[in-house]
């Protein structure tokens, strides 16, 4: 999927750079009839559409391209990158302006959608979760189907899990989502999980059951809410390890 994403953010800011171009060029025999004004409205609609399918800097090099290119064709003097009368100059720089603004608003808008469908899917992961271990599925299974949602969840190399406490001094994700490093507080979301390898500690009712021992992909970010839902699958795993009273 990040793959498919990175491609259409390539095409998206090569459309940025030649589709102003294009449309402006259509333009040309309309330039003595169509007002200026409704010629830069037009380019802020392909600003706005490339904004919308790429990343930020495809919506950026759109207002660029299409404040260059609408001064070259369609202001007088024609061909030239020179302007020579106010008002155009004053539409000019609102057309770019306005694809900045725009451009800035498509992105803010993409980011809290995928801010929404990420927390749906964790939700999902939790859930599904859950439902393994109300309906008594083997300990064996749910540690399974938790250690592969770890995997894909925190971006890992690898992930197993191990039974017991550890001795050794490795970094651990506390209860609030932190990863401390010594006394240093990690960035996680910055710079990804630190070292070779972490853990995250399966416990219930104050027991340590064990461990998942996690190797990471160094230089990945891992958001603070993927490492609390990480957090609430260790939980559930020590929820299936819990021993439950026999039923009277």
């Amino acid at each position: 999927m990040r793959r498919a994403q990175s491609r259409s953010d390539v095409i998206a800011v090569f459309a940025g750079i030649l589709l102003p171009v294009a449309v402006c060029a259509i333009l040309i025999p309309f330039r003595l009839s169509f007002v200026d004004t409704a010629s830069a409205l037009v380019l802020v609609a392909v600003i706005v559409a490339i904004a919308t399918i790429g990343n930020r800097l495809a919506g950026f090099v759109a207002a660029i391209s299409a404040s260059l290119w609408f001064d070259f064709f369609l202001t007088q003097p024609y061909y030239r990158f020179a302007i020579t009368h106010r008002p155009d100059i004053e539409i000019t720089v609102s057309l770019f302006i306005v694809g900045i603004v725009v451009t800035e608003l498509a992105a803010r808008n993409r980011f809290h959608r995928r801010v929404a469908e990420e927390e749906t899917d964790y939700v999902g992961l939790i859930y599904y979760l859950s439902e393994l271990v109300a309906a008594g599925t083997s300990a064996k299974q749910v540690i399974a189907q938790a250690t592969a949602e770890l995997t894909d969840l925190l971006h890992l190399r690898n992930c197993q899990y191990v039974e017991g406490s550890s001795n050794r001094r490795v970094p651990y994700i506390e209860h609030d989502g932190t990863v401390n490093l010594g006394r240093l507080r990690w960035g996680v979301r910055q710079m990804g999980l630190p070292g070779t390898e972490l853990e995250l500690l399966v416990q219930g009712q104050g027991q340590i059951f064990g461990r998942f021992v996690l190797e990471p992909t160094p230089g990945q970010p891992v958001s603070v809410q993927r490492r609390i839902v990480a957090l609430a699958i260790a939980d559930q795993v020590g929820a299936a390890l819990t021993p439950h009273p026999p039923s009277m």
